[in-house]
């Protein structure tokens, strides 16, 4: 159900905005973006997982509150970060 050590650290080389970079809220967004895109596909075969469900739900909460901050932080790494990902916002 989570990503591999190997998606994780190509992500955080994607969207890390400098070397060493882990914690900056883009790269928080893109990794929580690709659990949530594994927690989705999971549900397409164990639909009464409400344990797991609740875990999504959180996560898509804290990447509402991250992409909110950055957009309030800085509006074009926000509509960069969103066409990047392919969020629908």
């Amino acid at each position: 159900m989570s990503i591999t050590a190997e998606e994780k650290a190509r992500l955080i080389k994607e969207y890390a905005t400098k070397e060493g970079d882990t914690g900056s809220p883009e790269v928080q967004i893109a990794i929580l973006s690709s659990r949530i895109a594994t927690l989705t596909e999971h549900f397409k075969s164990h639909k009464k997982d409400n344990h797991s469900r609740r875990g999504l739900l959180m996560m898509v909460a804290q990447r509402r509150k991250l992409l909110d901050y950055v957009k309030g932080k800085d509006e074009a790494r926000y509509q960069k970060l969103i066409s990047s990902l392919g969020l629908r916002r």
